[in-house]
């Protein structure tokens, strides 16, 4: 069912994209199942972005590039949470104790309504600012608030939806995940050009649709947790958070937040630097991002898959499956980085001109900047499989440095330098990252490699 969603969600966001530009003519072996099982991160991720894409004209889908980072910021705080929750939820079950699961449901509620009172603070008094810093257009300034005005006041939909889905992933019920994600992405997709078309509604109706469909979800979702009483009797009468649990929640679930948070700040970091160079750029670099998904989720799902065979075969002492698990992964995701860097790099022109629409300049700008973005792909790739091999074997600090290099510490500064000295150039800074990156990781996982499994 992950993966059924997964296409779905993703097949719907290239539906979007290519409804942008054409109004409504959208007619123009055991562990390899396991990890294949597993072919969805973040399902959300994409689905938060679906209505992004409908915008008629650059400068509109340049509003939303600025939003993005925003976007992201919200899904990484629901997923790290979500992470605490399905960990201690996850355990009680096994422990058999059914009082203190439903009172890890009521804690879970608890942390994801305050996710939503924070966002919606944002959406009150951070929205316009942010957008007026980001950009010095007046026009994109106010239709990106109004956007995340719309998706960060309402975004109770999205916190509510990943703690149903969270619920019924941990009780055994993944065909309940994929009706309360497939349920929701299919009604954004329907709504969309309703509101934006139809009713001409623009960045408003982007935005409406994409929070109709999350909280659709979400009361859908409710109801099958709901259908669950018998098995899990939850109350939230007479409930007090207590702070033992909170504190358990919160060891496990602020590592996931930092580490999922980091897209967004490297997403933020590098549209401030290309604002100040061109506008295309930061077009270009939307682009980029929406693209990419479709390569790195794979990526992403070998790397969650690999986590619990690494992980077991570590603990059992089985330290030849460890590396064998890894090679394994290795060659898996050099095959679909490849793949993908090189259908990027001979579909660059094509996508960029039919599905985003591009200006002359931006397409001038955005094909040779994805041929050398695509260049990153398999140190990336390598990368992530390492993370993976860190997080199995107890270094997850090691996975967050990495994780930094790749898109903070390395990349942001690379970028500002070469976009100093020939700002043509400033693309290169993904590759050249990347590389390092990858080097550091492989020096890292042979120390683990000498200290652990020899």
């Amino acid at each position: 069912p992950s993966r059924q969603n997964s296409l779905l969600t993703h097949m719907q966001s290239l539906l979007d994209t290519f409804s942008e530009n054409n109004g409504n003519d959208l007619a123009s072996t055991g562990n390899l199942l396991l990890i294949l099982s597993d072919m969805q991160k973040k399902p959300s991720e994409s689905r938060t972005d679906i209505a992004t894409l409908y915008f008629q004209k650059a400068s509109e889908y340049i509003k939303n590039n600025y939003a993005y980072p925003i976007q992201m910021l919200l899904v990484a705080f629901c997923s790290g949470i979500g992470v605490g929750f399905s960990a201690i939820f996850s355990r009680r079950l096994g422990e058999g104790d059914q009082e203190q699961a439903a009172s890890a449901v009521c804690h879970g509620f608890f942390l994801y309504g305050l996710c939503w009172l924070l966002f919606l603070l944002f959406a009150l008094t951070g929205a316009a600012p942010f957008l007026r810093l980001s950009t010095e257009d007046p026009s994109v300034a106010r239709q990106g608030a109004q956007y995340l005005l719309i998706c960060c006041g309402l975004s109770i939909g999205t916190c509510m939806q990943f703690l149903t889905e969270r619920i019924l992933q941990a009780m055994g019920r993944p065909a309940g995940f994929m009706i309360v994600q497939g349920s929701g992405a299919i009604l954004n997709l329907i709504l969309d050009p309703i509101f934006i078309f139809v009713l001409d509604l623009g960045v408003a109706g982007a935005a409406a649709a994409t929070v109709i469909g999350q909280i659709s979800g979400a009361l859908i979702g409710f109801w099958l947790v709901y259908r669950l009483r018998r098995q899990l009797p939850i109350r939230l009468r007479g409930f007090r958070p207590r702070g033992e649990m909170l504190a358990e929640m919160g060891r496990v679930a602020a590592p996931a937040v930092v580490m999922q948070s980091l897209s967004s700040f490297m997403s933020l970091g590098l549209n401030q630097l290309l604002t100040r160079w061109s506008e295309s750029a930061v077009f270009v670099l939307g682009a980029y991002f929406k693209l990419q998904t479709f390569i790195f989720m794979p990526i992403f799902g070998i790397s969650s898959g690999l986590i619990p065979i690494l992980s077991y075969n570590y603990g059992s002492g089985a330290l030849r499956r460890v590396s064998a698990s890894v090679r394994f992964g290795q060659q898996f995701t050099a095959v679909l980085s490849l793949s993908g860097a090189l259908l990027l790099s001979l579909l660059a022109s094509p996508l960029l001109r039919s599905a985003f629409r591009a200006s002359p300049e931006a397409l001038a700008m955005g094909a040779p900047a994805l041929r050398i973005i695509a260049l990153s792909f398999f140190f990336a790739g390598t990368s992530i499989i390492f993370c993976s091999a860190f997080q199995s074997l107890g270094r997850s600090r090691w996975s967050l440095l990495v994780a930094l290099l790749r898109q903070i510490l390395l990349l942001l500064p690379a970028a500002a330098l070469l976009l100093a000295l020939k700002p043509a150039l400033v693309w290169a800074a993904f590759p050249l990252s990347e590389l390092i990156s990858c080097f550091a990781a492989a020096l890292l996982y042979r120390r683990t490699i000498q200290k652990q499994l020899l």
